[in-house]
């Protein structure tokens, strides 16, 4: 069994900062990639960055590239989406996902979810 447990979420102003965690466990759990998607009322679910366990490459939207940044604390079993100069239309439900079946390119099939934590950018 895998838990994809997010956090960090919150109301920031736009131009403002905030950085997104998740947190991953299971028994003989070893994530090929963890990654991060988001969801706004209205719109289909959108990719927005990646990072592989094997080799620490990283894949983002090119509407994030520049302004956030993934990375990941193996001790913690944490990932983090630090994410700066945020807009309007990054308001969004942010889930966290990892690839457990090791399907390749790792960074582009995330296969499991956690719940989501809600950001939202205000004017």
């Amino acid at each position: 069994q895998v838990q994809l447990v997010e956090s960090g979420g919150g109301l920031v102003q736009a131009g403002g900062s905030l950085r997104l965690s998740c947190a991953h466990s299971g028994r003989n759990f070893s994530p090929f990639a963890m990654g991060w998607f988001r969801q706004a009322p209205g719109k289909e679910r959108e990719f927005v960055a990646a990072i592989s366990q094997s080799d620490d490459s990283t894949a983002y939207a090119d509407s994030v590239k520049g302004r956030f940044t993934i990375s990941r604390d193996n001790a913690k079993n944490t990932v983090y989406l630090q994410m700066n100069s945020l807009k309007l239309e990054d308001t969004a439900l942010y889930v966290c996902a990892a690839n457990t079946r090791g399907r390749l390119p790792a960074i582009r099939n995330l296969d499991s979810w956690g719940q989501g934590t809600q950001v939202t950018v205000s004017s």
